[in-house]
């Protein structure tokens, strides 16, 4: 089946519903996909690697970014802790004749989505419940307790956006989750 190129998939959730694992299986799944690399300001870490990772720019040079309109997207984390989606990524990924997924904040996707309009598929990955959510969160064991709180309010206020997204996709079942997002990419790529 030929895919049309220049479409964008936006794939939002809270910390802990499965988002990167489903991008991670539709990059691997023949779909002409390519990844966004995200921009950030922070300092890379030892096993990180430039344009892979994130593109990794000093604070100073975010910040001119922002003044310049390159971002589609951008959030300041922390104080000069800046993270963005560059408008050259996503062209760069179209004129080389792929669709562009995005694994982004549910802020940072909503913005995505304004900008591109019918041109981009927004879906908005739902942990079954919001107890299931935490107790994916706490088997993950990288946070201190406090963290986790951050975490599970931070998740708390997001899932409210669920509804303005295209889609909602519910990962109750992983594998079933990873089929239905496939079959989200194939109807939305397939000429109308």
């Amino acid at each position: 089946m030929h895919i049309t190129q220049g479409k964008l998939f936006i794939f939002s959730a809270p910390s802990g519903a499965g988002k990167t694992t489903i991008v991670q299986h539709l990059l691997s799944s023949g779909l002409n996909l390519e990844f966004s690399v995200s921009a950030a300001s922070r300092k890379k870490r030892p096993n990180e690697v430039d344009g892979k990772d994130y593109y990794f720019i000093d604070a100073d040079k975010f910040r001119s970014k922002i003044e310049n309109n390159e971002f589609l997207e951008w959030e300041e984390v922390y104080k000069d802790h800046y993270y963005g989606t560059l408008k050259a990524e996503v062209e760069r990924i179209c004129e080389a004749g792929k669709n562009v997924i995005f694994d982004v904040d549910v802020v940072g996707g909503l913005n995505i989505k304004k900008y591109y309009k019918e041109n981009a598929l927004a879906v908005f990955v739902m942990p079954p419940t919001p107890e299931h959510l935490e107790k994916r969160l706490r088997a993950r064991s990288t946070e201190t307790e406090d963290q986790l709180k951050k975490r599970i309010e931070k998740a708390e206020q997001e899932l409210k956006y669920a509804d303005q997204f295209d889609k909602i996709l519910v990962n109750d079942d992983l594998a079933t989750a990873k089929k239905q997002a496939e079959e989200l990419v194939l109807d939305f790529v397939k000429p109308k």
